[in-house]
């Protein structure tokens, strides 16, 4: 059994792997370790990069997919392949630095399960910057995140942790949603965050938004919920608005006028109705995915210890 299993997502960063491998060796010299990479479908050569790794070093295990599952998927396959008494996430473009391991790894040795990375300032675009904000701000009223817990990508967290979140095997996981229904006995580490060694980002406002519906419906009712209220509400409102308008009718014979107040009124329920649907269809669309059995990753190679490739 070793001491550390890292599990790494690759997608589209066959610049920054030997690198990356090289300053993990070096930050980890003292523990034995083994690095497990996950290769998302990468369009460019990363598999050729990692197996090339696998092939050279018996701490290395290369896992391909057959098409880009996602981040999470990416991790929830790594995660079966580790054999460490603390699993350490983090991504593959060297923001996150293999020297701040020990760091994470020293403070879940006081008892944690689950050590997250802080950082004090992030280089990443100012949308990118909000848009984590906005989605912390959702797990907080979610699912009960801890006020003033930032859920970092780079974090540690105890095997056992793990082996209960490997139970849940529907088709969209979120490991930090499930990481923190398992457990509320997690720290934090203060660390830089660097900037990116080589390439740009694989990120971009569509994958964010779909990690945003994630948070927002995968692991809680809550907007059903406030759908529900909503709606009440409104209704109140209109149910009120119409007695008022039928008193002016009647008691004070004053025909009701405002096709300007009309029109915007229908204009903001309809809208309103209409998202409440979009959001109760995914719901809906979650349950018939999960349902007909989607798989949560599928395996197309691995190379790995031995330097046997299957």
């Amino acid at each position: 059994m070793k001491e550390i299993s890292i599990v790494i997502p690759v997608y589209n960063s066959s610049e920054n792997l030997f690198e990356l491998h090289r300053q993990i060796n070096d930050a980890l010299k003292s523990l034995s370790f083994e690095i497990i990479f996950v290769d998302d479908h990468s369009t460019d050569n990363s598999w050729a990069v990692i197996k090339t790794l696998a092939a050279e070093n018996n701490n290395v295990i290369a896992v391909r997919l057959r098409k880009n599952f996602g981040q999470d998927n990416a991790l929830m396959a790594g995660f079966s392949f580790t054999n460490g008494k603390y699993i350490v996430i983090m991504d593959d473009d060297l923001q996150h630095s293999p020297y701040d391991i020990h760091k994470l790894y020293e403070k879940c040795e006081e008892g944690y399960d689950i050590c997250y990375a802080r950082f004090l300032r992030k280089n990443q675009k100012t949308w990118k910057k909000y848009g984590s904000k906005f989605n912390g701000i959702m797990a907080l009223l979610l699912f009960g995140k801890p006020n003033g817990l930032y859920m970092s990508p780079f974090k540690i967290v105890k095997s056992g942790i793990v082996k209960e979140i490997l139970q849940y095997n529907g088709p969209m996981p979120y490991v930090d949603g499930l990481l923190l229904e398992v457990t509320g006995n997690f720290s934090t580490v203060t660390v830089e965050h660097h900037p990116r060694y080589k390439g740009k980002s694989n990120y971009n406002f569509l994958k964010s938004f779909s990690v945003f519906l994630k948070v927002m419906t995968g692991f809680s009712v809550v907007p059903l919920r406030f759908a529900t209220i909503i709606g009440f509400i409104t209704s109140i409102i209109g149910f009120i608005t119409a007695i008022f308008f039928l008193i002016k009718y009647f008691l004070i014979n004053e025909p009701v006028e405002g096709w300007t107040s009309l029109i915007i009124t229908l204009l903001i329920i309809g809208g309103m109705i209409l998202m409440f649907l979009g959001l109760t269809g995914e719901y809906l669309g979650r349950m018939f995915i999960t349902l007909n059995k989607k798989p949560q990753y599928s395996i197309d190679e691995i190379a790995g210890k031995d330097n046997i490739v299957t």
